[in-house]
């Protein structure tokens, strides 16, 4: 007796399934009727072949489901299967055997480099080319059985479709195959790697307890690849019984078909065999031109879903990019200091999503300010992680030592402590006696401090006492120079990227030009920096950064 049981509402309601036809849908005259908007009105039937039954979705809104896989065509039912029409579950029971099609036993495997499903044969004559096709535009000669082609490309690029993951990708190509080809025993999808290595990615072969390897002929694969041609061979003079002695029907003839799979530039990235032992159905040439045309197919949705992956790698990318902009930012300060007699500015931007420039703006007792600045070698994810853990090696020392030269001698060797080679970090550090009007300068390896006099004057302040980068030498004693600060004196501090902006023609930006706009500009360092800014910016005329660009700004107001 066999029986579909509807489970709903932790009750079990049993249908039974007679001999003949059973339909099941939302329909009143349905044998089974399930109330479901969701159902449609005739969604599935289930019918039976002798003692077996078989279930058919009927082209329903929603599809049929058989044990959480979405069916196309009659399926075999085993007890205890279940099914799904819309939300509802259903469970079928029988004491009958479940049916045994040929087909059923198709197995696919998909493997990753190094898979051993695969034997290249390094004899040359173990193969016997019969034919070859050259592919025109990836599907060969259109107007040779172009009907026969055109049902094989709209029926691999209905399997295919929405099938965005190259690992299900594989066995639907061979899926599609082995439907085309109802005689081919083997297939195998070949691709190659990021080296260049042909390696076999996935396998299909149809009966079960069949050889499990496909043997592929080095000639074979090696005038597929270089020839850029599908071709057709017979491999008989490899068969252990082939002797004079051996009626021809006791001999054993390897039809295969091996056919490249070709990018939109038309390079190999991979091929597709197929193989059949079946003395009757051996591969034609026909049969060659309708295996070019779905490789062609094959090749483009398979070069299609690599374009997607990467894309969606690429956004996945760009969002943990984003997420990284928004914490580099949020080790820079919201805003800068305001002190009356004082002005101060500063601009970041980095040349990629992150960077290495840095600076900071640390209020001090006794009306003191410390002003950090630095530029890290390089720039992009690997400068961002320094200038993140200079950042905060900087706020942390600060807290605990006074003298300037000690601080940064102190950052120094934390910095070298774990340094990475090449990543080395130039370095000013500023300390701001508004109070009592001076300054305090130590200069690791970075350009000198740009002032500009009331007069408009230019000079470079602390040149002569400039250390190395820190993160380069531990121990090294930093020396601390000292000024006065003037009424109407502004300084200015800057990384590479300004003074090394570039315009369409390389030409650099330049100290000289700098000093020009410095010079020739406004006192006021909240209209200065933005005045460099925007010269930099006319300099590049539309160039992309080459580097981060980072700005400081500050002065006595006269």
């Amino acid at each position: 007796m066999s029986k579909l049981i509807l489970l709903q509402d932790g009750q079990a309601t049993p249908f039974p399934l007679a001999e003949g036809e059973s339909t099941i849908g939302r329909l009143p005259d349905c044998t089974i009727q399930l109330p479901s908007n969701m159902v449609s009105r005739k969604h599935a039937r289930v019918f039976s072949q002798g003692s077996a039954f078989y279930v058919e979705d009927l082209g329903s809104g929603n599809g049929t489901f058989l044990n959480g896989e979405k069916i196309d065509g009659a399926h075999p039912l085993k007890h205890n299967d279940r099914l799904k029409f819309g939300p509802l579950l259903l469970r079928f029971e029988s004491d009958a055997p479940a049916p045994q099609i040929a087909v059923a036993a198709a197995e696919t495997y998909v493997g990753e480099e190094g898979s051993s499903f695969l034997q290249v044969d390094e004899n040359e004559d173990s193969s016997t080319i019969m034919g070859a096709v050259d592919p025109s535009g990836g599907y060969g000669v259109l107007d040779v059985r172009p009907q026969e082609k055109l049902k094989a490309v709209l029926s691999i690029s209905r399997a295919l479709a929405g099938t965005l993951e190259i690992e299900k990708l594989l066995p639907k190509i061979l899926d599609t195959l082995f439907a085309m080809f109802p005689a081919a025993d083997r297939g195998c999808i070949l691709l190659k790697n990021e080296r260049g290595e042909i390696v076999p990615r996935a396998m299909k072969h149809r009966r079960e307890g069949s050889d499990e390897t496909v043997k592929l002929s080095r000639t074979i694969l090696k005038s597929v690849l270089e020839q850029k041609q599908a071709v057709l061979s017979a491999d008989a003079a490899s068969d252990s019984r082939f002797d004079a002695s051996e009626s021809i029907s006791a001999l054993t003839i390897r039809s295969m078909m091996c056919a490249p799979m070709l990018d939109l530039q038309g390079e190999p990235i991979g091929v597709i065999n197929i193989d059949t032992q079946n003395p009757v159905a051996q591969f034609r040439s026909d049969d060659l031109d309708i295996m070019l045309a779905i490789a062609g197919q094959a090749a483009l949705s398979y070069e299609g879903a690599k374009l997607l992956q990467s894309f969606v790698e690429k956004q996945k990318q760009d969002s943990e990019m984003g997420i990284a902009r928004n914490v580099q930012q949020a080790l820079l300060p919201e805003a800068m200091p305001v002190l009356e007699g004082y002005e101060f500015y500063a601009t970041y931007e980095a040349a990629q999503a992150v960077g290495g420039d840095y600076y900071d703006v640390i209020p001090l007792p006794d009306g003191k300010i410390c002003l950090a600045f630095g530029d890290v070698a390089g720039k992009g994810v690997p400068a961002s992680l320094v200038m993140s853990r200079m950042s905060s090696a900087v706020r942390t020392l600060v807290e605990h030592v006074d003298d300037a030269g000690e601080l940064v001698a102190k950052i120094n060797d934390h910095m070298c402590a774990k340094a990475v080679e090449g990543r080395f970090v130039t370095f000013v550090l500023t300390i701001l006696d508004t109070r009592n009007h001076r300054m305090q300068v130590v200069n690791a390896g970075h350009m000198a401090l740009m002032v500009r006099k009331p007069d408009g004057g230019i000079e470079e302040f602390g040149e002569e006492a400039i250390g190395v980068p820190i993160g380069v030498l531990e121990g090294f004693p930093f020396e601390v120079v000292e000024r006065d600060i003037h009424p109407g004196e502004t300084f200015v501090i800057y990384t590479d990227g300004v003074s090394e902006a570039m315009n369409p023609r390389s030409d650099l930006y330049g100290i000289d030009r700098l000093k020009d706009v410095v010079s020739q500009g406004s006192p006021r360092p909240g209209e200065l920096g933005p005045a460099i800014r925007a010269d930099v910016k006319r300099h590049a005329a539309g160039r992309p950064q080459n580097d981060d660009i980072t700005l400081m700004v500050f002065g006595r107001l006269a």
